[in-house]
């Protein structure tokens, strides 16, 4: 396997998950009694340009099909987190009737339905059908594709290169991202805008945030990389902000290298400075992590078998791609974990992958009564637990296992 930026050869492993199903890949019960396809879940690290990636196991057609069931609009801190965007950035940006902002990846129209709303053009592109049907009801144009240079080469034969292009989560999804980022400076017009979202690796590591480590994911992302990777496509980052979205998140904004128009500004430097000071740009940083996985495979069993022991009912809340990982990473199934709640009606009635906890309504939640709720997006835990203030009148616990497990009255 060669690094998929600069094709050095990979050696240096990072931490190796051992092999689980893809983690969207829910299971209807008539799929329960069929083979199920585990992946190898190993990542390697570039001694090179510090990529963290995996290999493409599974390919992203396959991920992102019919049956992917991944919809934005069911949380609302991060329904709240792109209105905000949205307004800011019309305003950075003097966006309005006369320009076209364009979205990678824009899943249900979570995000363009506040740009449609202002007024301004918009274009979704998302391979997903299934939520792009979702933001179609909005009124939100979407094409059914994957990005790349011939997308983006098609569009701009079709003036439509866009003032701004936006993608969320999704810089870390694509396996060819020479590709994906050629494509997003043929799409940007002379003048325009990229913002890209992703998962700060350093916050992965110092955070102990293994369990965003899944198949979707195949790079995962530090600043002075991704800044190398947009220079080498004739893209300039020229700021950076650090967002608490996802558990730690960069928001960099990049135009094309030749744009005076667009200074970098100190964010950049001092941004790399932190990296640098936390020995990103070493190989010695990316040692040891396996060990701090490990540690919380090993305190959560000891959790569950001791509830178990107890006589204590568990069930789990948020049938998140994160919660999969860490399910199946720590072998837990139905005898530790009886149910998992999600509020996507999309999920409810279907199988975790691997584990085969069962996804149900809140309803189930609250005939049942667990006297433990172990919280697997931690990311959103305070707006779990604000949801969850019903569950006081049974003095149910919470249980949270990254980045260490801790506990708690409800």
């Amino acid at each position: 396997m060669n690094c998929r930026f600069c094709n050095t050869p990979l050696s240096h492993q990072f931490i190796d998950l051992v092999g689980s199903p893809p983690s969207n890949s829910f299971l209807s019960s008539e799929q329960l009694n069929e083979p199920e396809t585990y992946y190898p879940l190993k990542l390697f690290v570039c001694r090179e340009c510090h990529l963290v990636q995996i290999d493409e196991y599974k390919k992203s057609d396959d991920i992102f099909s019919s049956e992917y069931i991944y919809y934005s609009s069911y949380s609302t801190s991060w329904l709240r987190h792109a209105e905000q965007y949205v307004e800011m950035i019309a305003r950075r940006l003097d966006l309005g009737p006369q320009s076209l902002v364009m979205e990678i990846a824009s899943n249900d129209g979570y995000l363009l339905q506040y740009v449609a709303a202002r007024g301004i053009p918009c274009l979704g592109v998302e391979p997903a059908v299934e939520t792009s049907e979702v933001a179609r009801s909005k009124g939100i144009e979407v094409l059914n594709e994957f990005f790349g240079k011939t997308l983006a080469a098609r569009l701009s034969g079709q003036g439509r290169q866009a003032d701004l292009i936006v993608g969320n989560n999704v810089l870390a999804h694509v396996p060819d991202i020479n590709d994906f980022v050629a494509g997003l400076a043929e799409a940007l017009k002379p003048g325009g805008t990229v913002t890209m979202e992703f998962p700060h690796l350093m916050r992965l590591v110092s955070e102990n945030q293994f369990d965003t480590i899944y198949h979707e994911h195949f790079s995962y992302l530090s600043f002075h990389t991704v800044q190398r990777i947009f220079a080498a496509h004739g893209l300039k980052v020229y700021d950076v902000e650090e967002l608490p979205t996802h558990g730690g998140s960069l928001r960099v904004y990049a135009g094309h290298a030749e744009n005076a128009a667009q200074p970098v500004g100190p964010g950049v430097s001092q941004m790399l400075e932190s990296e640098r000071a936390a020995g990103m740009m070493e190989m010695d940083y990316y040692e040891g992590f396996q060990a701090k996985a490990d540690k919380v495979k090993h305190d959560l069993l000891e959790f569950l078998i001791d509830a178990r022991r107890c006589g204590k009912k568990v069930a789990a809340y948020g049938a998140a791609a994160k919660g999969n990982t860490l399910l199946n990473y720590c072998g837990v199934k139905t005898d530790l974990v009886s149910f998992v709640v999600d509020r996507s009606p999309h999920k409810q009635g279907k199988f975790l992958p691997g584990c085969h906890i069962p996804v149900v309504g809140e309803d189930v939640l609250q005939t049942e009564q667990p006297d433990i709720v172990l919280i697997l997006p931690w990311n959103i835990k305070d707006e779990i637990i604000e949801q969850l203030a019903y569950c006081k009148k049974w003095a149910a616990q919470y249980a949270i296992a990254i980045p260490s497990l801790r506990s708690g009255k409800i």
